[in-house]
């Protein structure tokens, strides 16, 4: 036994090595570069020419610290050393005993380890003797599974050793990774070691059995695979022979491609994947896939074309049967008929994209586009749609191929100038699969849609026909290019009365006929279907009030039919007045919007548009003492709460002319709210109805409770305008509103206003904020002077209101 084990503890050169475990009795050669590491080897050549062996935890380190290395190593003898040319030293190195690292310093410049050597522990001979038994019978047949274990050469080697020795010299040989050797190297106990180490044998040998059968499993199907190749050559001979075979199907399929009518290139490929399928066997997989290919082709239509009516009388009498109201998108359409029955030819008009809040009727107006015109009908919903192969297709390459949502409608269609409807296209989104909104814009072009190409037709198709109708609730979330392409129609929610006559003349009776009372003693007052839109409906299209209206029918056919054997239908009248709507209904869902019942201090009238058409917005402002803080709630954003703190610094530049308290905000919290604060809410539109509000509860002064207001507030007091503005002038409207307040510059959006709703509304253009507070506040604000701002800017004590109460606090 080497001297090392009359030690109990020594001290020698360290070299953190990696990818690497050195075993007691082990010959290892490995290259030295590191500079501490050439450092410490040249130490120990110099002395006694052993060195301390640690295998580093993470081998990409190039400089680790005693934490990165584990602390079980191997003192071994340097038996050779070489220095090459490039600097680094090429050793030999011998495992003399495995040893446990107690200190490591690094101040000469390279690792030393002062280590422990654990005494081995005794164990029965008879033990080591089974285990020694057990460890070359496992190896021997490891050996025999591994071509690259050399296993007469390694037991040679140890045959006239120790068991420990044999244990260590097995261990080094395994194929296993660095962190399971590591863990051999730790164990003491030689019988605990040769237990793992038989262990990790076993695992291998499992690995390797388990390797075996899964290549002898695929060697037998590729057998099977050419077996079946084979037998099916022998099959299509033998039908050869006897004049049958799928040559029937194959002609079929030719006299179909002929009919077709197909451009030059898309025959070719037909008919290079008919040449194809003649010599392939029809069981392949591949067989089927050229056979599919072939059938889109054929099914999609080349030539095929549904008559297109372009009478305009026919057409406007259909919108006006089937809308009411929409003058302007009606007269669009009407317009593009009109060019298309001037040019008598292809016209490369214009893709329509209507664009409004839910139940306003865009889909059903692609309906009517293409009863008007003769046109077939399909949509497609974009909604939700993330992938791009969804507009274009996958190659045929990948299993389970198709053709896009485009090309699947065409064929859908039968005729190649349908009117394709792409429904929410607002709604699409992107993620790795690529951007189907950029498929789109190709589609969308007039100018370049006559040479679509999907990726699994791999060929040119005509879309320079189709009439393409585009919907979406909201313009912000389409991709401006995407827009450009498009012509956008915006339709705006319909007022009370347009309402009532939809409801009348289109949603009661498909109601009624629906619920089998078309010919039942049904009658529904006109204040009735009023009632529905005030209180048990609130959006800016018709959809609810159809539901509401359907709900109601559903409850009279209830009633007949339970009361029809004991008195005759024929009897039976039932007249909905809106005293029964609650009977039917129960109570009101949604209460009148009116700002307030009264004038108040600190709650003014705002106006807001969402997807679902405008609204009005309530705005609450109270002061207390404090220190100057503002507090927003009502889950506003960020752009909005900006427009609160631009409104709050406005007033305190105009302090002292609102003969306010000079210093309200140091002493003062403001505390701004809009009510419904589940609801989120933003934009820039409500600064001048948040300063109303403020300047409000800072005077004293209350705020009309029939003056609505929106426009965005700029620090100098301007008012800017806003969008949405016919939704909002509806929502007052709705409301009761008498007063709207807007921005003078939004003069030229109330062109699209009902003359009905101008009637009723007065709208009052303003450029400043002082005009806002003139028409918005119950009584005038009472304005100094230059002369008297001047006084009160120098004025120490704060200016009393009437009954002592300082300006600013109440």
């Amino acid at each position: 036994m080497p001297d090392i084990q009359d030690k109990r503890t020594a001290s020698y050169p360290m070299v953190p090595i990696r990818d690497v475990v050195v075993f007691p009795a082990m010959m290892v050669p490995f290259v030295i570069g590191r500079d501490s590491s050439v450092k410490a080897l040249e130490v120990a050549l110099k002395a006694d020419k052993k060195i301390y062996l640690a295998t580093q935890k993470d081998a990409s380190q190039d400089s680790p610290s005693s934490a990165d290395i584990y602390e079980v190593g191997t003192v071994s003898n340097i038996v050779q050393s070489l220095k090459l040319p490039d600097g680094n030293i090429k050793v030999l190195v011998e495992g003399v005993q495995r040893a446990r690292t107690v200190r490591v310093t690094g101040a000469a410049g390279y690792f030393r380890a002062e280590v422990e050597v654990e005494p081995v522990p005794v164990v029965s001979r008879a033990k080591m003797s089974l285990l020694t038994k057990r460890l070359n019978l496992l190896f021997e047949e490891f050996a025999k599974l591994n071509p690259n274990i050399s296993y007469e050469t390694i037991v040679q080697s140890t045959r006239k050793t120790t068991p420990e020795r044999l244990a260590d010299t097995v261990a080094a040989n395994l194929p296993i990774v660095v962190e399971d050797k590591q863990v051999l190297l730790e164990i003491v106990d030689p019988a605990e070691r040769m237990t793992k180490i038989c262990e990790s044998i076993e695992i291998e040998i499992e690995k390797i059995k388990m390797d075996r059968s899964v290549q002898g499993r695929v060697r037998r199907q590729m057998e099977k695979a050419q077996r079946e190749y084979y037998l099916n050559e022998k099959v299509k001979a033998i039908q050869e022979e006897l004049g049958r075979g799928d040559k029937d199907e194959l002609e079929e399929l030719k006299q179909k491609i002929e009919a077709a009518s197909m451009p030059k290139d898309a025959k070719e490929k037909a008919m290079n994947e008919i040449r194809r399928l003649q010599h392939m066997p029809p069981m392949s997989a591949e067989s089927t896939v050229s056979r599919t290919y072939v059938e889109w082709l054929v099914a999609m239509p080349w030539k095929k074309r549904s008559r297109e009516i372009r009478e305009i009388a026919r057409a406007e009498k259909v919108l006006e049967a089937d809308h009411y109201g929409l003058d302007k998108v009606k007269q669009r359409i009407l317009e593009y008929l009109a060019v298309r029955q001037l040019t008598r030819k292809r016209s490369n008009g214009s893709i329509l994209c209507f664009i409004g809040p839910p139940g306003v009727g865009k889909t059903s107006l692609g309906q009517s586009i293409a009863r008007a015109t003769g046109r077939k009908f399909v949509r497609l919903s974009l909604g939700g749609v993330r992938d791009e192969a969804e507009i274009r297709g996958h190659r045929r390459t990948y299993i389970g191929a198709l053709p896009g949502q485009i090309i699947q409608m065409m064929k859908k269609a039968g005729t190649r100038n349908p009117l394709l409807l792409l429904d929410e296209i607002d709604k699409m989104s992107m993620d790795f699969r690529g951007d189907p909104s950029a498929a789109l814009m190709e589609v969308l072009d007039p100018e370049h849609n006559n040479s679509f190409v999907d990726h699994y037709l791999d060929t040119e198709y005509d879309l320079s026909d189709v009439v393409f109708i585009c919907t979406g609730n909201v313009r912000h979330s389409i991709p401006r290019p995407l827009q450009d392409r498009m012509e956008i129609i915006d339709i705006s929610g319909y007022t009370e009365y347009e309402k009532l006559k939809i409801g009348r003349q289109f949603l009661l009776p498909k109601q009624l006929d629906r619920n089998g009372l078309k010919r039942k003693p049904l009658r529904f007052e006109d204040d009735a279907i009023l009632e529905l839109i005030r209180y048990y409906t609130r959006e800016s299209g018709v959809r609810n009030l159809e539901r509401e209206i359907g709900s109601i029918c559903r409850k009279v056919a209830h009633k007949l039919v339970r009361s029809r054997k004991k008195i005759k239908l024929e009897d039976q009248v039932f007249d909905i007045s809106p005293g029964k709507i609650q009977d039917y209904l129960g109570p009101h869902k949604f209460r009148n919007q009116m700002a307030a019942e009264t004038n108040e201090v600190g709650l003014a009238t705002g106006l807001a548009w969402t997807e679902a058409g405008g609204e009005v917005l309530l705005t609450e402002a109270t002061t207390m003492k404090g220190k100057g803080d503002l507090l927003l709630t009502g889950k506003l954003g960020e752009v909005m709460q900006e427009s609160a703190k631009a409104a709050l610094s406005f007033i305190r530049s105009r302090s002292s002319e609102f003969s306010l308290l000079k210093d309200f905000h140091k002493i003062l919290d403001m505390h701004v709210h809009v009510p419904e604060g589940a609801i989120p809410k933003d934009g820039p539109s409500a600064g001048i109805t948040m300063a109303t509000t403020i300047v409000s509860a800072l005077t004293g002064i209350a705020v009309r409770r029939d003056v609505a207001m929106t426009g965005e507030i700029t620090l100098r007091g301007k008012v800017l305008p806003i969008g949405g503005v016919k939704e909002k002038i509806l929502a007052a409207h709705r409301a009761g509103i008498g007063t709207v307040i807007l921005a003078k510059d939004n003069e030229k959006d109330l062109k699209e206003i009902p003359d009905s709703v101008l009637e009723k509304v007065k709208i009052v253009l303003v450029d400043t904020m002082d005009e806002v507070l003139d028409i918005a506040l119950e009584k005038p604000i009472k304005r100094k002077s230059r002369q008297q701002r001047d006084e009160y800017m120098n004025d120490p004590q704060p200016p009393q209101l009437e009954g002592g109460e300082q300006a600013g606090v109440h």
